[in-house]
Order: structure tokens, then sequence, then C-alpha cells
């Protein structure tokens, strides 16, 4: 029997499930060099298929010499060659593997929000082109000794929590994210169609209109590990409070007790325990970043605690998460911004969820 590694699996998983990369697709992989294992075994795997990849490897301190060192000029230089990659590559694979996830703490965020804003373009090319069929995506990890250090694991710990969320233990990771896909659908199938939710918890009393859109079963075609349903609520609906008890990393800044006030859609209060001079400039980065883009249930129960990558954090299952900044179009979201951080919220002791009245949440249980 052939041994297969782990990053041989992931790579199969996110090539042939995620993707389904077929044979003409372009290709782009992007990470650190410390991800070169999986970069690797994604090479070979995209090569078999008659695809062709290429990569675009960056190393850890790029952001921060920018925010630290560049001018206003250099922050809003958008070179043409990245809107023409946008324009021709049809698959693009993002392998989270960072080395030093705290080495933008106590940069320039005002920086690092304009570099946001300038990249938006590319975005939305690939937004444009993605509801289009044109175009696909998968964000992934690879485990390092910071990520490990962040969710206060051994690397061997982290190392098997990460494959474990991926159901990459699993005998065929493909058909266990197909068994995911199953089971998620019966709770889109029942918030679709529905109009107005009430979340209700500690400090949160919350509602949101859905009219008109979609809810959107997550089930490993984008991100991986994934586990979630999600819609972008109407802009303007957002009325109420709501406190994020798990604690967030946003751009390596870490957020904790999050407490948000809506009115008419618009954050119009925020302050957090830890973060908060952070949040307020994220918040303000441009017209869009203070309208809920985002409402989501975590599902993955694979993943029971934070690890300060949210990446895994907004699948934690028994929670849900809230995202300001940009929507997604693909369920009928409106809101632009070059923000999009999830908040998260757990709901596992006490928090309830109405639709139109009638509960269908509790405790972190569906009620189909």
């Amino acid at each position: 029997m052939q041994y297969i590694s782990y990053e041989e699996k992931l790579a199969q998983l996110i090539t042939h499930h995620s993707l389904k990369l077929k044979k003409g697709d372009v290709v782009q992989i992007k990470s650190e060099t410390s991800a070169e294992p999986l970069i690797k075994a994604m090479y070979k795997e995209i090569i078999k298929l008659g695809a062709y990849p290429f990569l675009r490897l960056f190393i850890p301190e790029s952001q921060e010499y920018m925010a630290k060192y560049a001018s206003y000029e250099q922050l809003t230089y958008l070179p043409e060659f990245d809107i023409k990659q946008a324009e021709i590559m049809t698959a693009y694979i993002y392998i989270d593997s960072t080395i030093n996830t705290k080495s933008l703490t106590n940069a320039d965020h005002s920086k690092i929000a304009l570099m946001r804003k300038t990249a938006l373009p590319v975005r939305e090319i690939m937004n444009k082109r993605e509801l289009e069929g044109k175009f696909r995506w998968s964000l992934c990890p690879y485990p390092n000794q910071s990520m490990a250090q962040d969710a206060e694991m051994s690397l061997d710990e982290y190392t098997a929590f990460v494959y474990e969320a991926c159901k990459l233990n699993e005998d065929d990771p493909i058909a266990a994210w197909k068994k995911v896909e199953a089971e998620q659908e019966a709770i889109a199938e029942r918030m679709n169609g529905t109009k107005w939710l009430h979340i209700k918890g500690q400090d949160t009393n919350l509602k949101l209109n859905v009219t008109g859109r979609k809810w959107e079963n997550c089930c490993g075609y984008r991100n991986m590990p994934d586990g979630e349903v999600f819609t972008s609520p109407v802009e303007d609906s957002a009325e109420g409070t709501i406190l994020f008890d798990i604690p967030t990393t946003y751009n390596g800044v870490e957020a904790k007790n999050v407490f948000l006030r809506f009115e008419k859609g618009k954050v119009v209060e925020a302050r957090a325990e830890k973060g908060q001079d952070f949040l307020h400039k994220m918040l303000d980065m441009d017209e869009g970043s203070r309208f809920a883009g985002e409402i989501a249930f975590g599902l993955n129960d694979n993943i029971q605690i934070p690890t300060k990558n949210i990446l895994f954090d907004e699948k934690i299952g028994k929670s849900m998460h809230l995202a300001v900044g940009a929507s997604y179009q693909e369920v009928g979201g409106k809101n632009i911004s070059a923000l999009h951080w999830d908040l998260i919220k757990d709901m596992k002791n006490g928090g309830t969820v109405e639709a139109d009245g009638v509960l269908v949440y509790k405790d972190g249980k569906h009620i189909l």
C-alpha cells in the first residue's frame, strides 16, 4: 500500500474537491516560503492534472516593511501585472503558514488599511469573475511553530488539530466533506426564505434583515477547514447590540470582547477590552467598513477552542460570527469595503436565534 503524506492528502483534497481543477486551468499558489512541503505537493498535483501552476512567494516581513518604510505613492501603487493575473488565472490557492503572526502588532495600521484599499480593484475583478463562473479560490493552512504558539499547543498537537479539522484523518476526506455538505444543506434550506433574524445572548440583542438573501452552505469548496452556513444581511438593517466574546486576530492584532452597537445598519458605538484603538481604525477604513457584511453559523465540531486564526475560529462549533465590511455578492450582498473582519460569539450557553419570530437555534444547536 502506497504511503500518502498529509501534504499530498491535503493537495489532493484542495485540487480535486475544493477547486475541481482540470486540464488547462491557470492556477496561482501564494504563500510564505515556510509552506514549502505543501507548495511542492500542490504544484505536483496541479501538473498531474494538466493545469498550469505559477508561484507567488513572499517573505514574512513584506507587509511590515511596507507599513514602516513605504511612501504614500508606494502604498497606493497597484502593479499592472496584479490586474493581469486577476484577469487570467482561473484558480487561486492561498496557503496560510504565517511565520510571525504578530509582526504587524506595532505597525502603522492606517498604512495597512491603505494597502488593503489599494488592492481592492484586484479583489473586485476576482469577485466578478467568480460570479461569472470563470474563477475559483481556496484558502488552506500549513502548520508551523508560530501558529501552534498562538493556539497554545505544541507543534505536534497543533498539526493533529489542523488535520482533524480538515478531516485529513479520515480514510476518504472528500467523502467526509460530502457528508458535511448534505448535513449543512438542511440548515441552509431552513434559513432560505426567512426575512428577519433576532439574535439574543450575553449583552446581545440584535436584529438583521435577510430578506431575499441566499444562505450559503460552506463545505470545503473555498476554505479548508470549513463548516459554516452564512449570508449577507440587508445593508441598512442591523439594529441593536452584540458582544463578541471569542477573541479574534486581524492583520496580526488581537481584539478581545468586542462590543458593537448598530443603528440603521451602521456601527455607531464600538469598544473592546483589548485592541480598541485598532478596532476604531479598521471601522474607519472606508465608507463600507462600519456595515455588517456577513452573518454566519459556525458548525465544525472538530474546532472547539479559539486558535487566533480566523480560518479556524470562525468555524468553531456552536458559535456565530458577524463580519464588518465587505459582503458577498453571490448571496445578494451589496456592501463594498476593503475590510472584512469576522467577529465571533459563543452561542453554547443561552444564545438563541429567532427567524421571523420562530425559534430556530438555541444553545448552539439548530432546531429543524
